[in-house]
């Protein structure tokens, strides 16, 4: 049971070594794009909410 963790852990040491890992400009540009996009679809889906919640309130009255 060790030995096949230890082959395990030895193969995951060596499939790492072959990962190409993002320069840190690249890592941050990724970073930055995600937060754009979250910012702006939380907006978007903010303004279709209160839209839609007016609505309702409008429907409701009725």
């Amino acid at each position: 049971m060790v030995t096949k963790a230890l082959g395990f852990l030895t193969q995951v040491k060596a499939e790492v070594k072959k990962v190409t890992w993002p320069s840190r400009r690249e890592a941050l540009g990724g970073t930055a794009v995600v937060v754009a996009v979250v910012f702006l679809m939380s907006l978007f889906l903010g303004l279709v909410d209160a839209m839609l919640a007016k609505l309702i309130q409008g429907l409701v009255k009725i």
